[in-house]
C-alpha cells in the first residue's frame, strides 16, 4: 500500500535559496516543454513524447546554464507531468495543460535517491541534509519525494512510501452499519442517524480581516501586506483541513459504509450565490478523505447518483414532493409525517445507495448463471459440418 507523509522543513538560507531554484528551474523546463509541443504540433502536426523532450535537455542547458545547478531528474520529471496532464486531458479527466505561473503551487519532484538520515532529508544536490520535523515516524520504503513552498515562504516535503502493507479487505456491506450523510451549507453535515455537524465557515469569519489587507495591497501593493495576505488565506486553509480531516475520521472509524451523493460541486460553484459557500465549505476535498481513508482501513464508500430526489423523497412512504424549494427546511408529506429536510436527505441516500447495491449484487449474480459457449450444445442438437 502506497502512502504519503508530510513534513515541515527548516533549511538555511543557502538551502532555501537551491530549493528556490529548483521549483524555478523544473516551472521552465515545463512551460518551456509546453509550448515547444504546441508550436510542433501546430506547426507540423507531430506529438513530441515525453521521451522526445527529455533527449533536448541535455542542449537546452548549454543554452541556460544556470539549469545545470539543479537535479537533473527533478527536471525529466516536470516534463513527465507534463506528459501525465496531457493524458488526462486526452481522457477528458482534466482541461487542458496550462503554463504555470510563480506562486501557484510551488514545488518539484524527487524521483529517487532520497533518504532521511538523523532528522535531515537528504536528496540529490543537497548532499549535507535539509532539516525536518519528524513529528511521526516513517514507515516503508521510501519512493520518491516532492518539495513545496508555500506563499508564506513555508517549505514542506512529501514522500510517498511503500508500505508493504496489504490492502485491507472491504466489509461487508449491511443495512444497520451503513449511514448516509448529507452535505450542506447551514449545516456541514447531517448523517440518517440523526448526527449533525455545523459549518465552521471559516473563510466567511476571516472575511472582513482579509477584505481590510486585500484593499490595503490593492493600494501599495507591499510585500509585508502581501504577506500578511497570504497568512491569513493560509490560516483559513488550515482550519479547514483539520476540521474535514477530524470529521473523516470520525465517520470512517464509527462505520462500516458510508452513503454519499455524487455531487457536481465544478457545475454548483457557478452559481455566484453559493460559490464562496460551497468553497468554504470543501465538499470536494472531504469526499476525498472519506474515499482515500476508507482505502486505508477497508471501508466502503456508495455513491448514488447527482439527479436522485433525496430531499423531495419521503422517507416513510416514498412519495414525491416537488413543489419543495430549497428555502424548505422541514415540510409535512401527504402521509402526515413531518420530516427535516437534511435528515430525510440523509435517510434516502442510505436508502437509495443500498438498493443499487443490491441491484448491482443481482445483476452480477444473474451474469454469473448465464449460459456459456461450452456445454450449451447437446448431443441431440449437434450438427455435422459438410
Amino acid at each position: 500500500m502506497l502512502k504519503a507523509y508530510k513534513y515541515r522543513l527548516m533549511p538555511t538560507n543557502e538551502q532555501a535559496t537551491l530549493i528556490n531554484k529548483h521549483i524555478g528551474s523544473c516551472r521552465f523546463a515545463y512551460n518551456t516543454a509546453l509550448e515547444t509541443k504546441q508550436k510542433v504540433y501546430a506547426g507540423n502536426k507531430v506529438n513530441l513524447s515525453c521521451f522526445d523532450l527529455i533527449k533536448q535537455l541535455p542542449e537546452l542547458k548549454k543554452e541556460y546554464e544556470w539549469l545545470k545547478e539543479v537535479n537533473s531528474q527533478s527536471l525529466q520529471q516536470a516534463i513527465v507531468n507534463l506528459d501525465v496532464a496531457f493524458t488526462k486531458f486526452f481522457k477528458g479527466q482534466n482541461d487542458f495543460p496550462k503554463f504555470k505561473r510563480k506562486g501557484n503551487r510551488d514545488s518539484f519532484n524527487c524521483p529517487q535517491s532520497v533518504l532521511i538520515e538523523e532528522d535531515k532529508l537528504i536528496i540529490p544536490k543537497f548532499k549535507k541534509g535539509i532539516n525536518l520535523i519528524l513529528h511521526r515516524n516513517l514507515k516503508g520504503t521510501i519512493k520518491q519525494a516532492t518539495i513545496s513552498r508555500t506563499p508564506t515562504n513555508k517549505y514542506f516535503v512529501s514522500i510517498l512510501c511503500e508500505t508493504g502493507e496489504a490492502v485491507m479487505p472491504k466489509e461487508t456491506i449491511k443495512e444497520n452499519t451503513t449511514i448516509g450523510i448529507d452535505l450542506g451549507i447551514k449545516s456541514f453535515l447531517v448523517s440518517s442517524d440523526g448526527q449533525e455537524f455545523d459549518n465552521p465557515k471559516f473563510l466567511r469569519k476571516a472575511q472582513s480581516r482579509l477584505k481590510f489587507t486585500q484593499r490595503k495591497y490593492s493600494k501599495h501593493k507591499g510585500k509585508n501586506t502581501k504577506h500578511r495576505l497570504a497568512i491569513l488565506h493560509e490560516k483559513v486553509a488550515n482550519q479547514r483541513k483539520d476540521f474535514l480531516n477530524k470529521v473523516s475520521t470520525k465517520l470512517i472509524r464509527e462505520n462500516q459504509s458510508i452513503a454519499i451523493e455524487d455531487l457536481n460541486i465544478s457545475g454548483m460553484v457557478k452559481n455566484h450565490c453559493l460559490a464562496q459557500s460551497i468553497s468554504d465549505a470543501g465538499w470536494g476535498m472531504f469526499v476525498t478523505m472519506l474515499e482515500y481513508k476508507a482505502e486505508w482501513y477497508g471501508k466502503n464508500i456508495l455513491k448514488i447518483g447527482r439527479f436522485e430526489p433525496s430531499s423531495k423523497t419521503c422517507s416513510v412512504c416514498g412519495s414525491v414532493n416537488k413543489e419543495l424549494t430549497l428555502k424548505d427546511r422541514e415540510w409535512t408529506c401527504s402521509c402526515g409525517t413531518l420530516l427535516n429536510r437534511d435528515v430525510n436527505a440523509a435517510i434516502n441516500i442510505k436508502n437509495f445507495a443500498l438498493k443499487n447495491h443490491l441491484s448491482a449484487e443481482l445483476r452480477l449474480k444473474n451474469r454469473n448463471e448465464l449460459p456459456t459457449l461450452v456445454g450449451v450444445k447437446t448431443s441431440e442438437a449437434y450438427i455435422p459440418l459438410g
